[in-house]
């Protein structure tokens, strides 16, 4: 299954609804990765494709300082799990791909 394309996320946090924009993409034979966000632009890391499952982690800095680690299953074009800050409650992560990368 290919998780590659544009992906609209919607993440439920305790400081409000926060979205942003997932980039996956292969080059050289494997998957990158770019968030997007309202105030900047992160790369994906330790990206990682186990059937339906979908791993990865991110650093940002707006609207907070966190590292996050991401856990997403992927059915056809619509993905749900979570993402983790730490010892921070998990919270809710759902999305829909939106269309391939250009």
């Amino acid at each position: 299954m290919s998780v590659e394309g544009t992906w609209n996320l919607d993440l439920a946090t305790p400081i409000g609804r926060q979205r942003a924009v997932l980039r996956l993409f292969t080059h050289h034979g494997e998957l990158h990765g770019v968030a997007t966000g309202d105030a900047e632009e992160v790369p994906l890391t330790e990206l990682t494709v186990h059937g339906d499952r979908l791993t990865w982690r991110q650093s940002i800095t707006k609207p907070l300082r966190l590292h996050l680690v991401f856990d997403v299953t992927v059915t056809e074009d619509e993905l749900t799990g979570t993402a983790r800050a730490g010892r921070l409650p998990a919270t809710k992560v759902t999305g829909h791909r939106t269309g391939s990368v250009a």
